[in-house]
């Protein structure tokens, strides 16, 4: 039997639960076996039991340490009550100086500690981690490396190495760190679909009136820096109403819904916008496109919703559902402004419409 044994010295490791098997929050940290969380407590934290009475000699001490080289440091109890701590690093610097094993080796470890005493961090077990960390940080340089003590029951101490506290907090920080780079990227993710809510018709998915509006003038102003053209169609479904009336407003409805999509489908370059312009009417901003692409996309979008074959018994022109189509072209200068643009498009539509419909109607200034 050693020395530690024959003091019958409590010193030992505790095993605290297995916090996976009690059942860890989705995000969070491993700490050897176990899970750490932003509201983690140093009780779930490994502790270490080292306790001795006050007048127990150094030397034996020395052995109790030697016998368990994990221990930071002992816990000193004086008629049942904390006495006060001594860690490792300090026990052995005092018992390495000239002359200390002379002084302490046989003598109570009371004498060492009155020698050596210095101020104690003491917590309670329920202290979160993050505290306890900051709370030993701001500490002074020369007590970085004190064990820090741990009340996890009233009168019942244990021993938490700092190291290993750190260790806890470094982790606990790399997952605040992972938690704010979730919550700003789902952040991203909700503004974008707010935005994309807010620009969006409700029933055909394309850009909506306000969107169109923003778009038309930030594309005319571009043109007028660069002297170009802006090209702009106007659709609309031919005897809309009829339809309407004879399929019933759902049946419309989901007919709006396959002619964006045709629309869609076919303005397939980046730069240029469908929009829903009002009712069964559409509006697609075609820049950077001379206007032979402009009538290219409309004649593209006329054949799109034709080939869709949706059925239109009081149709006066075909027998499936159709378009007309207005296109104009428009060079921004103090003598035109955009309203003058959209004017020329609706009238090229209106002269669509009073010429047969189903057609594309063209206009240039």
């Amino acid at each position: 039997m050693n020395q530690a044994q024959a003091l019958r010295l409590d010193i030992s490791y505790v095993a605290q639960p297995d916090m996976n098997a009690l059942g860890a929050p989705p995000l969070s940290l491993q700490v050897s076996d176990r899970y750490l969380s932003l509201q983690s407590t140093l009780q779930e934290l490994s502790l270490h039991d080292g306790q001795v009475e006050t007048d127990k000699i150094g030397r034996e001490v020395a052995g109790a340490f030697k016998a368990n080289p994990l221990l930071p440091g002992i816990i000193l109890n004086q008629q049942g009550r904390l006495a006060g701590m001594i860690s490792r690093r300090r026990f052995l610097e005092f018992m390495s100086r000239p002359y200390g094993l002379e002084l302490f080796s046989q003598r109570p470890i009371e004498c060492l500690y009155r020698a050596a005493q210095t101020e104690m961090l003491t917590f309670p077990g329920e202290t979160p981690i993050v505290t306890a960390a900051r709370r030993s940080l701001d500490r002074r340089p020369e007590l970085l490396d004190e064990p820090i003590v741990v009340e996890v029951a009233p009168q019942v101490y244990r021993l938490l190495d700092v190291h290993q506290l750190l260790l806890a907090q470094a982790q606990i920080h790399e997952l605040a760190t992972q938690l704010v780079t979730q919550l700003y990227n789902q952040l991203a993710i909700t503004n974008q679909q707010l935005l994309h809510l807010a620009s969006s018709d409700s029933l055909t998915g394309v850009a909506n009136r306000r969107r169109f509006d923003e778009y038309f003038l930030s594309c005319w102003q571009q043109m007028q820096e660069n002297s170009s053209g802006l090209c702009l169609i106007l659709c609309d479904v031919d005897f809309f109403k009829k339809y309407n009336d004879t399929y019933g407003h759902q049946a419309g409805d989901d007919c709006l819904r396959q002619v964006a999509a045709a629309i869609e489908q076919t303005v397939k370059h980046p730069e240029d916008l469908v929009a829903r312009y009002g009712g069964e009417e559409f509006a697609i901003i075609v820049p950077h496109t001379p206007l032979a692409g402009a009538v290219h996309v409309a004649e593209s979008i006329q054949q799109a919703v034709k080939a869709l074959k949706i059925p239109h018994a009081c149709s006066e022109v075909s027998e499936y559902v159709t378009v007309s189509l207005g296109v104009a072209i428009g060079f921004p200068s103090p003598a035109f402004s955009p309203s003058m643009l959209v004017t020329a498009a609706d009238e090229m539509l209106y002269k669509a419409k009073q010429t047969g419909r189903d057609r594309v109607s063209v206009c240039s200034f």
